[in-house]
């Protein structure tokens, strides 16, 4: 089982917690992370880019991990 903080820094290059990127995917009601990425008011990923595979400290928490989160209704 997954557990992840909602405070957990997930696009560091825009300082976007996984509880922002959470909200942005619910209010906008976002289904894919080419969505999300596409998604200008949510404004992610598109500087470094980490967070859109393996997750800025290489350990696997990005955006994908967060969107499959919010589907399942755990964040």
């Amino acid at each position: 089982m997954i557990n992840l903080d909602p405070d957990t820094e997930v696009c560091v290059c825009n300082s976007k917690t996984a509880k922002e990127i959470a909200e942005c995917i619910k209010r906008y009601d976002i289904k894919t992370a080419d969505e999300l990425f596409e998604k200008v008011e949510c404004s992610l990923a598109d500087k470094c880019e980490s967070c859109r595979d393996e997750g800025y400290n290489n350990d696997g928490i990005n955006i994908p991990l967060v969107l499959h989160l919010v589907k399942q209704g755990k964040l």
